[in-house]
């Protein structure tokens, strides 16, 4: 699985609290019946309204990983722009066609 460098130096510098919010990301994830795909659809949608060029490459990559269609990843995309706005949506947009064609 790809990890961003500057999330291993994070890791490496603050393991505690590192486990930590990964231990908080893992309950969220555990309190519900979503399956894992729709979960990483969900905070897909997430990461997009946030503008985070990371969280969307990285939630996209998982999808994909889980058996989501290109199609499915980008309807989440899409589906974003009318709440954040044409520019947001372009942007990830861009971000995911990324991960797409280079199987990032």
């Amino acid at each position: 699985m790809y990890v961003p460098e500057i999330f291993k130096v994070f890791m490496l510098e603050y393991p505690e609290v590192a486990d930590s919010f990964k231990n908080i990301g893992d309950l969220c994830s555990g309190a519900g019946p979503m399956d894992e795909k729709t979960k990483h659809l969900v905070q897909l949608g997430i990461a997009v309204g946030g503008e985070s060029k990371g969280a969307v490459r990285s939630h996209a990559r998982r999808a994909l990983e889980l058996g989501a269609k290109p199609e499915e990843i980008m309807q989440a995309v899409l589906m974003s722009g009318t709440m954040i706005g044409f520019p947001g949506m372009i942007a990830a947009y861009g971000w995911v066609k990324d991960v797409l064609s280079a199987g990032d």
